[in-house]
């Protein structure tokens, strides 16, 4: 990864720190804390050590002395043990205190940047959603944050105790020892130095792991929604190999990451058992009499002298034990920042990912503008693009006034859907699209929403209950409100039906419903909108012919009086229609309503009649073509198909 990026990435991750709260630095404290705790209780252990060991044991100048001890006595040391078992409990205390308080800081921080992504993914749309699979969103919102907690709970505390730790143990050995603490301080640099240079691929590694993961959770998500579709059609075991390459290439990348992890964790252990093993070797040699530097004062000579008027130096183990306990606790932070350090390769791996969303432009709806209705509708030289400036529709102008009713044709990839994204607020666009007088992107666009009905060809429902996705935008609708609701998008019968009614259970994807009957009560929720303009995108495609039905009729009621922008490929029921706007390639090619467009030699004529021939070969029913004027001549046509679950239709 280029320094530059990964600098940058680092300098996002540390701002982000601020929605820890003071989660983040209670570790940082409880940690300093637990650190002077330790030094404290080394120097307890160190001293009921040597005094148990040695006695206050003296060393004698002449060679025909012997060594002289005192007896010691048990209750010497009794405040000494109470002091130990205290510390003990203390660090104890302190170590759950630093996990809670760490555990918190990035939950706190994972709410802060799930919920920073989400309102991004809703700022941008179901235009800019649809071009990645659901799997590489699901692995952004969910993998991707949850890589951060370890960023800010661990790594970032451990910072600041792997300098502060140290200083504090060598200004505990230097006033005893100098030649230990200079040993120290001379072999701390080489566990961070060997970290960073290990580290530096591990960064790499994660980076491209993460996006391994990303295109295998979208591949297998999509292949999974189209199961039905793939078996039908005699693909399952292509797809089969192509999932074992994707899992293959991300069991590599995996292997890759954990290469490094464990290289980085030898090489960590091996230093600092180096480092505590030339410490102990001094201080084997120092009692040994071998060597005499390295102490203050008398204890800088510890072999015989022939000086009469010293008896002898007391011998003690208490500066040899304090150093060699509070060795271990001298690396101890630089190996877990090592440990953590993987930490940062994942954040800076995950925050690449997030950045990369989060600066991503979106379209510019800042306005404030409050409309108490909608009266009239107008686009001018109205041109319309995708998020990444590429231009999708227009130039067109067209005009919507109160009570009417205006239909979009055209072929696949006219620009259809990308009008109503735009008259949405989600897609920019150029030109003016006046609402009563008003710029769209002058409206409170939140506000602006709340006057719309919108009805897509693929209906969304949550995993709740049906009163759940009936009151979505209004959870304190009464009871007898909903069923007014699902009685008029003729769906009541199916809910009373249900054991539990209004409380029946809605699965993922709304599994166990139809086509239709989802549709229908996704229809209900858009009724209890009280809109102004609906806003319809195929509502009855992939619908049978009695779900179609069911589904215009409650349509047809509801629009009544009611303005309407509707996007549909059956063409042969425009006839109630004001106006139809005929796109191709983004452009107007044709406009009128139903009876001057079917008799007008053009698209819309030619559209028409494709529509009615597979039309007609769906019911199965004889066609006749004459002139320009197209019927379908059927006596009685046949019972349609059971309809399909929306798990089959997908």
């Amino acid at each position: 990864m280029d320094k530059s990026l990964e600098k940058s990435l680092l300098v996002w991750l540390k701002v982000q720190k601020k929605a820890c709260g003071l989660f983040l630095k209670l570790s940082l404290w409880l940690g300093m804390i637990s650190a002077v705790a330790m030094v404290a209780q080394a120097y307890i252990i160190a001293t009921i050590l040597d005094g148990v060991i040695m006695g206050q044991q003296v060393i004698p100048l002449t060679a025909n002395a012997q060594m002289v001890s005192s007896s010691v006595s048990i209750d010497t040391y009794t405040p000494h043990l109470i002091a130990l078992i205290a510390l003990m409990l203390l660090r104890a205390l302190l170590a759950y205190g630093r996990e809670r308080a760490s555990f918190e800081a990035g939950k706190r921080l994972r709410g802060h940047i799930r919920a920073q992504v989400m309102d991004k993914l809703t700022k941008l749309g179901p235009a800019f959603i649809k071009g990645k699979p659901a799997g590489s969103w699901a692995s952004i919102v969910l993998e991707q944050v949850e890589d951060l907690q370890d960023f800010y709970a661990r790594y970032l505390p451990q910072i600041s105790l792997a300098g502060f730790i140290p200083v504090l143990i060598l200004a505990a050995v230097f006033p005893i020892n100098w030649a230990a603490g200079l040993i120290l301080l001379l072999t701390a640099p080489l566990i961070p130095m060997f970290m960073i240079l290990v580290g530096m691929g591990a960064a790499d590694a994660n980076r491209k792991n993460f996006s391994a993961l990303a295109r295998l959770s979208g591949h297998f998500m999509d292949r999974l929604k189209g199961l039905s579709t793939l078996k039908l059609f005699h693909r399952g075991d292509a797809e089969l190999k192509v999932i074992a390459t994707a899992s293959e290439e991300f069991r590599s990348r995996t292997m890759s990451v954990l290469r490094m992890a464990f290289l980085s964790s030898a090489v960590l252990e091996f230093f600092a058992a180096v480092s505590i093993a030339v410490l102990a070797v001094y201080f084997g040699f120092s009692y040994l009499g071998h060597l005499d530097f390295g102490y203050y004062g008398a204890h800088a000579n510890i072999s015989s002298s022939t000086d009469p008027q010293i008896v002898g130096i007391p011998f003690s183990l208490f500066t040899g034990l304090f150093i060699l306990i509070l060795a271990p606790e001298f690396y101890q932070p630089l190996r877990d920042m090592g440990t953590h350090y993987h930490a940062k390769a994942q954040a800076v791996g995950a925050a690449e990912a997030l950045i990369t969303l989060l600066e991503h432009p979106e379209p510019e709806f800042v306005g404030h503008v409050r409309i108490n209705s909608i009266e009239t509708l107008s686009a001018d030289n109205l041109e319309v693009f995708s998020v990444d400036g590429t231009r999708l529709l227009g130039p067109l102008s067209f005009e919507l006034k109160d009570n009417q009713r205006l239909a979009l044709v055209g072929p696949s990839g006219a620009g259809k859907t990308s009008l109503l994204n735009a008259l949405l607020g989600f897609l920019p666009y150029k030109g003016h699209l006046l609402i009563n007088g008003h710029e769209l992107s002058a409206l409170d666009l939140a506000h602006w929403r709340q006057h719309l009905a919108w009805l897509g060809q693929e209906p969304q429902l949550f995993h709740g209950t049906v009163r759940d996705n009936v009151a979505l935008a209004d959870p304190a609708l009464p009871d007898d409100r909903l069923w007014h609701l699902l009685a008029e998008a003729n769906i009541s019968d199916f809910v009373k039906a249900q054991p539990l009614g209004l409380d029946a259970p809605v699965g993922e994807q709304s599994s166990g419903l139809s086509v239709g009957q989802a549709q229908r009560i996704a229809l209900a929720r858009a009724l209890g909108q009280k809109a102004s303009l609906f806003v319809l995108d195929e509502p009855t495609a992939s619908l049978d012919s009695q779900s179609e039905q069911a589904v215009s009729s409650a349509l047809n009621r509801a629009m009544t009086g009611k303005m309407c922008i509707m996007v549909t490929h059956r063409l042969d029921q425009l006839d109630q229609m004001d106006t139809i706007l005929v796109l191709d390639k983004g452009l107007i090619v044709q406009r009128g309503d139903f009876t001057t467009l079917s008799n007008t030699h053009g698209l819309f004529q030619t559209l028409l009649r494709e529509n009615i021939e597979s039309v007609a070969d769906i019911e199965l029913v004889p066609l006749s073509v004459s002139g320009s004027d197209t019927q379908l001549n059927s006596d009685a046509p046949l019972d349609s198909a059971a309809e399909p679950t929306k798990g089959e239709a997908q």
